[in-house]
């Protein structure tokens, strides 16, 4: 009988494929479900709509509620412009560390419950874990919603969820909110030298990063304690383009921008607060330029996770760790969204969050076996309970 592949053989096969955000992902599903299949899970995908990505969901074990969701994506951010000194999509084993593209964030976690799979198959298990691989998430968190929807609408409904974001397996309860947007500014091209009869689209979109910035300072003013670090709001501005020459007035102007929220503000507030802000340059710029705008275009929302005591997820999670600190986290992931859906949910995954979307990515071998060590503890749960 051939022996059980172990979380480091599948890691590797995993990081072998170029799961990054512009391409597909499908080779990778393919593999994953071939291999769940021939262990008798039931699987099936949540395509996108006109590219070749998809997600996956998959059962192992029976067909009744109160499961355990171990949620992953596959996609992996790009390795373009970094200064690997192996290459980033083949597993490299170096002085106890693996090496490769996504074995943080977040394949390691996979290959955890890829490894545990044929136990859990074996194990005749009182109620199923499901294994849910989204894609996407590296750009917004874009597919999860509807395969969170697909999920609750096709099989049992399960009790916990586990998003294994790498948190060097402690227990996060909770993670901020998040708004993306896209702001394009019109404005009118004079001679510089005229400017008072054109509107700069460059000037226009920096004052509204400026206003960003204060109200990032007012947040940072009456910040009170809290777990997340920072805590408060913070907005950034992260790319910006515009203008053809130094004497003309900008007729355009791109900024890429986002909102990270504590996870009890409400998105929509500081929607309705950014398109104020947004109207009132705006109503000024027209005053010139009867063609200039101001437009913000929402590129994605994540709702934020919030703390559960006591909560269905979070008490599995530390049952099977011993972690009983309070760990929160200022980065998004789409566990908020399982949340939103209703589901009890935590973040628990092997590995740092410092290695992720950095140049080197690694994940170490004692990580690789906690997580291991974590899905063995799972089975056994729900073997017996």
């Amino acid at each position: 009988m051939t022996s059980p592949l172990t979380a480091h053989e599948i890691l590797a096969r995993l990081v072998a494929f170029p799961t990054v955000s512009d391409r597909t992902n499908l080779d990778l599903l393919d593999y994953v479900e071939g291999f769940l299949q021939a262990l008798g899970a039931e699987t099936f995908r949540v395509p996108h709509p006109s590219e070749p990505k998809a997600s996956l969901v998959a059962r192992i074990g029976p067909a009744v509620p109160g499961g355990v969701v171990l949620s992953g994506h596959t996609d992996v951010v790009p390795v373009e412009g970094q200064p690997w000194t192996s290459d980033p999509f083949r597993l490299t084993e170096r002085d106890g560390r693996l090496y490769g593209r996504g074995t943080a964030d977040m394949k390691g976690f996979i290959a955890c419950a890829l490894a545990a799979a044929p136990a859990m198959a074996r194990a005749g298990l009182s109620r199923p874990v499901y294994l849910a691989l989204s894609y996407d998430e590296e750009v917004g968190c874009l597919a999860a919603p509807e395969m969170i929807d697909v999920l609750l609408a096709r099989l049992p409904r399960p009790e916990a969820v586990i998003v294994g974001e790498p948190s060097l397996m402690r227990v996060v309860s909770g993670h901020k909110a998040g708004w993306g947007f896209n702001v394009h500014v019109r404005g009118r091209e004079v001679h510089s030298s005229l400017i008072h009869t054109g509107v700069s689209a460059v000037m226009t979109a920096c004052r509204l990063v400026a206003w960003m910035d204060a109200a990032m300072a007012e947040n940072r003013a009456r910040a009170g304690a809290s777990p997340f670090e920072p805590p408060w709001t913070t907005l950034h501005a992260g790319v910006i383009h515009g203008g053809t020459a130094g004497n003309i007035t900008a007729r355009d102007c791109a900024v890429l921008a986002e909102v990270r929220m504590m996870p009890e503000e409400d998105p929509a507030v500081w929607q309705a607060r950014l398109a104020a802000e947004a109207a009132r340059l705006e109503a000024e710029a027209r005053a010139v330029a009867p063609e200039a705008y101001v437009r913000v275009d929402s590129h994605h929302v994540i709702p934020g996770l919030a703390p559960e005591p006591g909560g269905a997820a979070e008490t599995l999670a530390r049952a099977l760790t011993g972690d009983n600190g309070t760990t929160v986290v200022s980065f998004q992931a789409e566990a908020g969204q399982f949340q939103a859906a209703g589901l009890s949910t935590v973040i628990c995954g092997p590995g740092s969050i410092e290695q992720a979307h950095q140049p080197d990515e690694f994940i170490s071998l004692a990580q690789l076996a906690a997580g291991s060590a974590f899905m063995d503890r799972l089975t056994a749960r729900l073997s017996t309970s």
